[in-house]
């Protein structure tokens, strides 16, 4: 497992879950802690995910590998969701996984149909307070180094890079 370099200083402050608000489009949004009455919902959304946002493999691509996927992280990890409060859909999902050291993965996902509209930005920075809360003090992502809407959305919250391997940017954040 990789060694990261993480800030000195903390970032935020993040606020926890619930959080509602109206996204650019203005749809009412709600960000809450995933709770498991939310699987097939979840499942929804990644099952019409389309591919092309699909990146380093996840989220996979067939509906039995997203459910496994899906069974493995959220066991493991602190999840929240963004769901469409007019539809009940989930339309967003990030999840911070152990990595098995001192760090904790972070990973985000915004269907296609909700991208753009300031969701991503909110679902972050509630799931760094919801990880706060639970303990979570050091978080890494991976992104596409030319993936400059995720690169410059990671930055502002307050991810600094770390290193670059090939295709790859590492982003650090700590939040203690």
């Amino acid at each position: 497992m990789a060694e990261y370099d993480y800030p000195d200083e903390p970032a935020g402050p993040f606020d926890a879950p619930p959080i509602e608000f109206e996204d650019r489009e203005g749809r009412e949004i709600e960000i809450r802690v995933y709770d498991e009455e939310w699987f097939d919902a979840l499942c929804g959304m990644y099952d019409t995910f389309d591919p092309a946002d699909r990146a380093q493999g996840i989220p996979p691509a067939r509906e039995e590998r997203v459910r496994s996927w899906l069974d493995v992280i959220l066991d493991e990890g602190q999840d929240v969701i963004a769901v469409d409060n007019d539809t009940d859909r989930v339309v967003g999902h990030a999840t911070l996984v152990p990595d098995g050291n001192e760090g904790t993965e972070l990973a985000i996902f915004v269907h296609q149909d909700y991208q753009g509209a300031g969701i991503g930005a909110r679902l972050i920075r509630a799931l760094l307070g919801h990880g706060k809360e639970q303990g979570v003090t050091k978080v890494w992502l991976t992104v596409e180094r030319w993936n400059h809407p995720a690169v410059n959305l990671y930055e502002a919250v307050g991810f600094e890079s770390s290193s670059v391997e090939s295709f790859e940017l590492e982003m650090t954040l700590r939040l203690d």
